[in-house]
């Protein structure tokens, strides 16, 4: 068996929630979850897709649950998890997978990523926490990315609400810590797929999309996959000892600048 397939993992009698999963980078982690004998719920705003990959997760045989959710409101978020626990009977996982893609430096930049990318995280981790207090096998992973750990001036709000939630990834892991409910995050590189924004980009912004892929020493854009792995690994009883941390997974983006 391949390390690198969902079934090298067992999460038979688990209860996983992504919080913006429906394409991409949740997508996938949604599915990896499932062919792992995961019961799934997934939540986003567009309702096709929704729909298209709780199919597909059903499709998996395993349980799934779906519903549309604006993770910039927190009235939504609360009632979102509370629907996803009733279905799946508890929560022993939350992957905080929502980008508002704040790029911009204006005002609605900066909003769009405190509400989703920050936020967002905060209150679903705030309204799950009863569900996960109850589990033995509790974890939450939020996706970040590697524009938190460097200057850039492509995007600044979105590079610093990652890095604050990087830090609010310590912080939340040490005040869980008591309760037995680890807390670490991934951070991305590059990640291209299907009307994704490197998907975009070559096309929209050729040169931008050249010289993105010069710097990644692997010689490729990530897949959702690469993520969906690592997210794995961590929500595992493999790294039952590891919390409080940020993995990059980028193929060596990152050590380039």
């Amino acid at each position: 068996m391949s390390p690198t397939s969902p079934a090298a993992f067992d999460f038979r009698n688990y209860r996983i929630v992504v919080a913006g999963g429906s394409r991409g980078i949740g997508r996938s982690i949604a599915l990896a979850f499932a062919h792992a004998g995961a019961a799934v719920s997934i939540c986003a705003r567009g309702q096709t897709a929704l729909d298209e990959t709780r199919t597909a997760i059903a499709a998996t045989g395993a349980v799934a649950h779906a519903a549309s959710c604006d993770l910039a409101d927190g009235k939504a978020i609360e009632g979102y998890i509370e629907q996803a626990a009733a279905t799946l009977g508890g929560i022993d996982v939350l992957i905080n997978n929502a980008s508002g893609y704040g790029f911009s430096d204006d005002d609605e930049g900066w909003a769009a990523g405190f509400n989703v990318d920050l936020m967002a995280a905060v209150r679903a981790s705030r309204y799950a926490l009863p569900y996960l207090k109850a589990s033995p096998h509790a974890s939450i992973v939020h996706t970040s990315s590697i524009a938190a750990f460097h200057p850039g001036v492509r995007g600044p709000a979105y590079a610093a609400v990652k890095a604050a939630l990087n830090q609010y990834t310590t912080s939340q892991a040490l005040a869980l810590a008591p309760d037995r409910i680890r807390v670490n995050a991934v951070a991305s590189g590059s990640i291209e797929f299907p009307d994704g924004l490197w998907d975009k980009r070559k096309t929209e912004a050729p040169e931008l999309y050249r010289s993105i892929l010069a710097k990644i020493p692997f010689g490729r854009y990530g897949r959702p996959e690469d993520i969906a792995h690592a997210v794995l690994f961590l929500a595992s009883p493999w790294a039952g000892w590891i919390t409080g941390q940020t993995l990059c997974v980028d193929g060596g983006q990152l050590l380039t600048g």
